[in-house]
């Protein structure tokens, strides 16, 4: 039997070891404030690496970064009816711009410091940019306009999860105007490939693109699409959208634009993001049972070298063949960048630093001790190979510069087999077969993934009724994948001739 890091395993308890993974690999903890989490340095570095790589994918579709305000008048969410009765009982609220000391040694918010309109804090940007582009855009020759932020918002959740559902989370969003739909089409699924590519070259998670039925769509959305990723528990986790919102919103906000011909016409937009929330499905995808295993491009530290040191003369020689290792890994390149590796010089001892890099999911992990010094080699942890057939510690001893000379290609075959483990998991866990939903689900199998079957995209009272029968036994329709075998008989819930195929499972 392997004496695994952690304290509870996927299988016996796959909630309870998410919430273990996160303590244990030092991601994040609770801040004081129900929903609200400080993200520590190791998951900081995360979502800096996140941030980076998508960033400059964001930039390369001509798209330029802006900030806007926290604060947004309650009278512009008002002007999107659909959009309020969307986010409406998420939102926070601030009516007080001051504080006064009750007298009983408590402060209260100031009678006389009521604002005249509630601000509400940013759940999402739609209608504050959306008032920005209708002065930015006066002409076609202004379009299209395409701007992002990196930016926290806040929807007041009742059940929250760290990573997963938040009341305040981080991610960005785009939003662009255009001067048709085509063109608004295009950015649209430009986005949602920006994500799948992202989602499985980056986070080596791998996705289903595809677009959302319309029960699931953004609110006030013309089409919402969306990526797919299948957890190790079978859930799924809509990982980031990409939403086509027609002219209502430009229509709300008053972005129009003079064509060529000297007319006037409302702008068709656009809005797509991705949060903190594809930190969870990293942990959920790639965590075993002795903590993380982060996918080498978004590792922090790449590479960890631990010197076994003693508290005798042997440990200058240690430090100074670990400072030379360091120097060397540090001139190579992965992944196009720079290795990133870290020489852990902290008081703890060796073996305690190495399980604490091995739970934060190290992608390798370097142990150098006197013998290795004495014979040129090093010790090497692969994360993503942590035990033998036999369940002894997968360590290999190799020579200090054959180490040097193969770690790009074995930080490139880290990221390739974590990514692989993931795409088998998720396409054999995917049945086309099933015809009694109810029996499927209610198994013995708890982790028991989707079901993808033809539909006929109903809608109004006959959509609603299949949703209702769905949220009964707790599942969802998660998208219409675009890879999907064309329909070629009839829609599983209504018989009618099918148009497409839907995914069905349960989710975070």
């Amino acid at each position: 039997m392997i004496k695994h890091a952690l304290s509870v395993t996927r299988q016996a308890d796959f909630a309870a070891w998410y919430q273990d993974v996160i303590a244990e690999a030092d991601l994040a903890e609770e801040s004081g404030v129900r929903g609200c989490m400080v993200i520590k340095p190791w998951g900081w570095g995360i979502w800096e690496r996140i941030q980076k790589v998508m960033d400059a994918d964001i930039k390369d579709a001509g798209v330029q970064n802006c900030y806007f305000p926290l604060f947004i008048p309650l009278s512009f969410f008002e002007k999107e009816a659909d959009h309020v009765d969307g986010f409406a009982k998420e939102m926070a609220v601030v009516t007080h711009h001051r504080l006064i000391a009750d007298g009983k040694g408590k402060l209260v918010p100031d009678p006389e410091a009521k604002l005249e309109e509630p601000l509400i804090i940013r759940p999402t940007s739609e209608t504050v940019i959306g008032a920005a582009m209708s002065r930015w855009v006066q002409s076609w020759r202004d379009l299209p306009l395409k701007v992002n932020q990196w930016a926290n918002v806040v929807r007041w959740e009742m059940r929250t999860r760290m990573f997963l559902r938040t009341s305040e989370f981080l991610w960005q969003e785009g939003h662009t105007a255009h001067a048709d739909r085509e063109d608004a089409m295009v950015e649209t699924l430009r986005a949602l490939e920006m994500y799948r590519a992202f989602a499985e070259d980056v986070l080596a998670m791998p996705v289903i693109a595809g677009e959302k039925p319309e029960n699931e769509r953004f609110p006030g959305a013309v089409a919402t699409y969306s990526i797919e990723a299948m957890m190790q528990d079978g859930k799924a986790l809509q990982a980031g959208t990409s939403h086509y919102l027609g002219t209502g919103f430009a229509e709300a906000a008053g972005i129009r634009y003079q064509d060529k011909d000297g007319g006037h016409s409302l702008c068709h937009t656009t809005s797509w993001g991705v949060s903190t929330r594809m930190i969870g499905g990293v942990i959920m995808t790639h965590g075993d049972d002795d903590g993380l295993r982060c996918p080498p491009r978004i590792a922090p530290h790449q590479i960890v070298i631990v010197p076994m040191l003693r508290d005798n003369d042997e440990d200058v020689a240690i430090l100074d063949y670990c400072r030379d290792l360091e120097t060397k890994l540090k001139a190579l390149d992965a992944f196009r960048e720079p290795v990133r590796v870290l020489l852990d010089t902290g008081a703890n001892k060796a073996q305690t630093k190495r399980w604490g890099w091995v739970k934060k999911g190290a992608p390798l992990v370097v142990e150098v001790g006197p013998r290795d010094v004495a014979g040129g080699n090093v010790a090497v942890i692969r994360r993503d190979r942590l035990y033998k057939d036999d369940g002894k510690l997968n360590t290999a001893f190799v020579a200090k510069d054959e180490f040097v000379a193969g770690v790009t290609a074995t930080l490139t075959d880290i990221q390739a087999s974590l990514y692989a483990a993931a795409k088998e998991r998720l396409h054999s866990n995917i049945r086309r077969d099933v015809t009694d939903l109810a029996a499927h689900f209610s198994g013995d199998d708890k982790f028991v993934g989707w079901v993808e079957v033809q539909w006929a995209r109903p809608t109004g009272a006959v959509l609603d009724g299949i949703v209702e029968k769905l949220k009964a036994l707790k599942l969802t329709m998660r998208n219409t994948p675009l890879d999907a075998t064309p329909a070629d008989g009839a829609c599983f819930f209504t018989g009618e001739p099918a148009v497409e195929r839907v995914l069905i499972g349960r989710t975070y």
